[in-house]
């Protein structure tokens, strides 16, 4: 039996359906509403998605080639129409997720107005934005449907079959998202409620990072401090008991590490015999030697093999790692994140490099050979710079000529096109597929497209709209691309809603119904 005559039977067996005080009440209408809203609750959606990636990963274990992707999105509409143009392209969203970025969240998001990415913005912010894409992708699916209904009112007895095929066959917008906790915004408790709050609104995969709460800061700028690993493993604990507790036992959490970045810790870890993890936490420290004669007042010493040493502490009280040994820092974190409930690790480095980062992962690999990476394809990255520098590097040691070209100048558009420019791009293209197969990536993502697509759209229009071009800087950059490209959104009262308004309007009060969509509706000339 098709998806809508289970429906349609489903409702029309209700206790009440045929009593004469619900003669109102069409099973028709009940049977399609209830197609339109799949997922009552975020917990639903939670158990839909999370159900979804563990397929995905089960997929990529077999075959690299398998990977998935997402980008950031700071806004329910963006969000929607994302799905709603993967859709239009490629006929499913296999694989294609949403990112929720606490950086976006901190600079568009916070009532405090923009914020640094350093957890100053509102806890609940996280959960509300999770909340809003998912109303959002559900109103796609219902907007869609609502189409599709309204073709098979219309269709001739012909062509009424093949219209129920593709309601039969609907695919939603649901996607999974990775949302961005933070480092846990306080203790392992305020991590534990958080992460509630995030599952609760539809989270299925939680990302949380090795950074201190309250000295947070962006993965691609300075002054970065790590945990012990005890502390962020609390953290990992707290994450899956919310996950567990509400019932979502597949739920994802990707560990990240901050750790190539992040030169200083705030404390030195609790270790209890030589080789535990808090030894080799401790064994990254800078220190120096101690004895009686370079012994200062209120020194922290601490032994290490056999020695008592004294590491290095900064005027901010926080201690200093070794410099160099950030790579070494990463496989132990992603490797003891692993070994103690975390799915899927995330190292974020400071350049889009394939051989630095499957370096760390064959290391990490040797351990456990299905680990999987979580990769930020960074826009704070200039991809253009850094893969030409890349191409120009593997030609000065190939003995090629070189000489017309200057390394930190290559961003030059002069060299735009030239055979160095022409292979960076072919890098870039590629690189997605090719750290995937090399590099053992299983997502990729990229945390602000939206949020730099925006700007630049805006900008454009500005500029023309303002300027000598007047009304025709907006039809012909944004109204006519929009009319031939089919973008859903042109017809923009259908897609917020008026439709499915009319829709509900005539199921609620028949023949009575005030509709939007007759024939002065402007919006039919699209």
């Amino acid at each position: 039996m098709s998806k809508y005559k289970n429906s349609l039977e489903e409702a029309s067996t209700i206790s009440d359906i045929d009593t004469s005080n619900w003669d109102a009440i069409n099973p028709n209408y009940v049977a399609r509403m209830r197609l339109q809203n799949q997922f009552k609750t975020g917990i639903d959606i939670a158990k839909y998605t999370a159900s979804i990636m563990r397929k995905d990963m089960d997929e990529y274990d077999k075959d690299p080639a398998a990977y998935t992707q997402s980008l950031g999105c700071w806004h329910g509409f963006i969000g929607q129409q994302k799905l709603i143009s993967i859709k239009k392209h490629f006929g499913t969203n296999n694989k294609k997720y949403l990112y929720l970025s606490g950086w976006m969240i901190a600079a568009l998001r916070s009532q405090f107005g923009p914020l640094p990415d350093q957890s100053m913005h509102e806890k609940t912010s996280v959960a509300s934005l999770i909340n809003e894409l998912y109303t959002f992708l559900k109103q796609a699916d219902a907007r869609e449907l609502g189409g599709l209904f309204r073709e098979l009112d219309s269709a001739s007895d012909k062509d009424k079959p093949a219209v129920q095929e593709k309601i039969d066959n609907f695919e939603t917008h649901i996607v999974p998202i990775i949302a961005d906790i933070d480092a846990g915004f306080g203790n392992e408790e305020a991590t534990y409620l958080m992460a509630k709050q995030m599952i609760e609104a539809g989270a299925c995969a939680i990302q949380i990072e090795n950074q201190v709460s309250d000295e947070k800061q962006c993965g691609h700028q300075d002054g970065k401090v790590t945990v012990p690993h005890a502390d962020f493993l609390a953290k990992i604990n707290a994450v899956r008991y919310a996950f567990l507790e509400l019932g979502v036992d597949d739920g994802i959490i990707v560990a990240r590490t901050d750790s190539l970045g992040a030169g200083l810790t705030k404390q030195i870890a609790i270790t209890n015999e030589e080789g535990d993890l808090g030894d080799q936490y401790n064994s990254f420290l800078d220190v120096e030697e101690i004895n009686d004669k370079n012994m200062n007042h209120g020194d922290v010493m601490i032994s290490q093999n056999g020695k008592i040493v004294r590491p290095k502490r900064l005027p901010s009280n926080l201690y200093q790692f070794r410099k160099g040994t950030g790579e070494a820092r990463c496989i132990l974190d992603s490797i003891t994140s692993l070994q103690n409930g975390a799915d899927l690790i995330w190292i974020e480095t400071e350049k889009p490099h394939i051989g630095q980062i499957a370096a760390m992962m064959n290391e990490i690999k040797k351990v456990i050979p299905n680990a999987k990476l979580v990769y930020n394809n960074s826009p704070s990255f200039n991809w253009t710079l850094n893969f030409r520098q890349q191409v120009f590097d593997v030609m000065s040691e190939s003995g090629d000529d070189v000489s017309q070209y200057e390394r930190e100048d290559l961003m030059n558009e002069k060299y735009d096109e030239t055979e160095l420019a022409k292979q960076a791009d072919d890098k870039i293209r590629t690189f997605q597929a090719d750290a995937s197969k090399e590099a053992g990536i299983f997502h990729h993502l990229i945390t602000l497209p939206t949020y730099h697509t925006a700007a630049l759209s805006t900008d454009n229009l500005a500029k023309e709209y303002f300027g000598s071009e007047g009304m025709l800087g907006y039809v012909a950059n944004v109204q006519r691309k929009e009319i031939r490209q089919g973008i859903a959104c042109v017809k923009h009262q259908n897609m917020s809603g008026s439709d499915m308004g009319d829709d509900h309007k005539e199921y609620f009060a028949g023949e009575a119904a005030l509709k939007a969509a007759g024939k002065d509706n402007t919006m039919n000339q699209f």
